[in-house]
């Protein structure tokens, strides 16, 4: 089976780096946010439509953008951790024969160099993501890249992720979708944009997909 896991609120906790990247671009743009979770809720969406609703100006977007990833570049990025028992599922999906890749809404220069500094690399065949003009930042163009590029057929492949905007996706393409509780959705969230099941913690994830391969007629 081809397993797409989002990596925001999936694979690491980033909330650190981004929300401290988040309050350094709207301090230049001398605007001020005191709700944490306001900016939690920019976890997950691409960037651009993240930034759009703490903003007061679409005009302030793109200054924005730069402003956060002059942080992020620098120290943001590693302001982050992976969340207990990842790698051993990981390993264990693997060792089962499933195929993993990355799908993630964040540009693929900074998922490549999280995937690498965490020591994640040796479990995905690919790491995905958007470009940094936002391109492919929408899940559904971007499984639709993954697809096109790897060949996924929807049948055998599961989408898994944190938030509603990976489990539209994944309907989007007819593939099932895995919602994870660890990260920042909730069980309302993911259900309602079409999660066909929930784990709450990481060593969950072996059973679910077995239990998806059962359903698919491979068990």
């Amino acid at each position: 089976m081809n397993l797409l896991f989002d990596l925001d609120g999936t694979l690491t906790d980033p909330r650190e780096g981004i929300l401290a990247s988040l309050r350094h671009a709207l301090a230049q743009l001398s605007i001020d946010v005191a709700d944490d979770r306001a900016l939690e809720n920019c976890i997950g969406p691409p960037l651009r439509d993240a930034l759009a609703g703490l903003l007061p100006d679409p005009a302030q977007i793109e200054p924005a953008v730069r402003h956060y990833r002059e942080r992020f570049d620098g120290i943001g990025w590693r302001e982050n951790r992976v969340y207990d028992g990842i790698a051993e599922s990981l390993a264990l999906l693997g060792s089962r024969g499933h195929r993993c890749f990355v799908a993630t809404s964040k540009p693929t220069v900074f998922a490549d160099r999280i995937i690498a500094h965490f020591g994640l690399g040796e479990f995905f065949l690919r790491v995905y993501g958007s470009e940094l003009d936002g391109r492919r930042g929408d899940k559904t163009e971007l499984l639709a890249w993954i697809r096109q590029h790897e060949g996924l057929a929807a049948a055998d492949t599961v989408m898994i992720g944190d938030r509603k905007f990976d489990m539209i996706g994944a309907r989007n393409h007819g593939m099932r979708a895995i919602g994870v509780l660890w990260g920042y959705g909730s069980a309302d969230e993911l259900r309602g944009a079409g999660a066909a099941t929930l784990c709450e913690r990481p060593a969950e994830l072996p059973a679910a997909l077995a239990t998806a391969d059962t359903q698919a007629g491979r068990g």
